[in-house]
């Protein structure tokens, strides 16, 4: 069985005291493939390092997240222009709008996420978007670059029905994580009517951990706790589980 964690940030302070065993862990439930998204360039050589470390394992994506869109942004996505263009990634991420926090940079977030679209495009890769409290914005910023080459993953879906048809119309899987399994999460009251090869697995590691987790640090072997959930909603084995949403993966990052 080969589970995929389209989302899991490995390079996080919170592994530097246990991270081969955390990773040991998650390749012992099955976990072999690793998608790690981008925050801003600070993070840079972490990923360059975890990518040496686990070559075998681990894929990386490059990107700009929108909480990290400030002052200085324009220089952050030349970083990622010059990182794109210099060698191989497996999507664009992760971009997209946030906010929650705090609404400041709404027009640079915005300006931010069309751009990497558009790099995205260039390099025929699809994109991991994050979305908080911005569904409206999103959508608005998708439907404007909206093609054939647009395709990615909605990362922590935790949208309604609606939503989730919407964000599958414009070509992107909804990444399904930690949230599915809490008891206010309310994706499991409508996730068996979407279509399971519009789903993948992740866990944004190290955050958002499944139940019975709920509020510790998360970690990739936690994939399996997802699936188990997923299995249980589609009334299907974990193991049909593990094959669908990895060969949605495959779809999205092209490995």
């Amino acid at each position: 069985m080969i589970l995929t964690d389209t989302h899991t940030h490995l390079y996080s302070e919170e592994f530097d005291l246990d991270r081969n065993e955390m990773m040991q862990r998650a390749i012992n439930a099955g976990v072999s493939r690793f998608f790690i998204p981008a925050i801003d360039s600070s993070y840079t050589s972490k990923m360059y390092d975890l990518e040496k470390q686990f070559p075998e394992n681990v894929f990386l994506m490059m990107g700009l997240h929108p909480t990290y869109v400030k002052e200085n942004y324009l220089e952050e996505l030349a970083h990622v222009e010059k990182e794109l263009a210099s060698r191989k990634f497996y999507a664009v991420g992760e971009i997209g709008i946030d906010l929650f926090w705090d609404k400041t940079f709404l027009k640079e977030q915005q300006h931010a996420f069309k751009h990497q679209i558009q790099l995205a495009k260039k390099y025929k890769l699809g994109i991991n978007i994050h979305c908080r409290d911005a569904f409206d914005e999103v959508f608005e910023v998708l439907e404007s670059e909206k093609s054939d080459d647009l395709f990615g993953i909605f990362h922590c879906f935790t949208g309604d029905l609606g939503q989730a048809q919407r964000a599958i119309s414009l070509g992107m899987k909804l990444g399904i994580g930690g949230v599915a399994t809490f008891k206010n999460g309310k994706i499991d009251q409508f996730l068996k009517e979407i279509d399971l090869q519009h789903i993948v697995l992740e866990t944004d590691s190290p955050y958002l951990a499944p139940v019975p987790n709920r509020g510790k640090r998360n970690e990739s072997s936690y994939t399996l706790l997802v699936a188990q959930k997923i299995a249980e909603i589609y009334q299907l084995p974990i193991e049909e589980i593990a094959r669908i949403t990895t060969e949605n993966s495959k779809q999205i990052f092209g490995i």
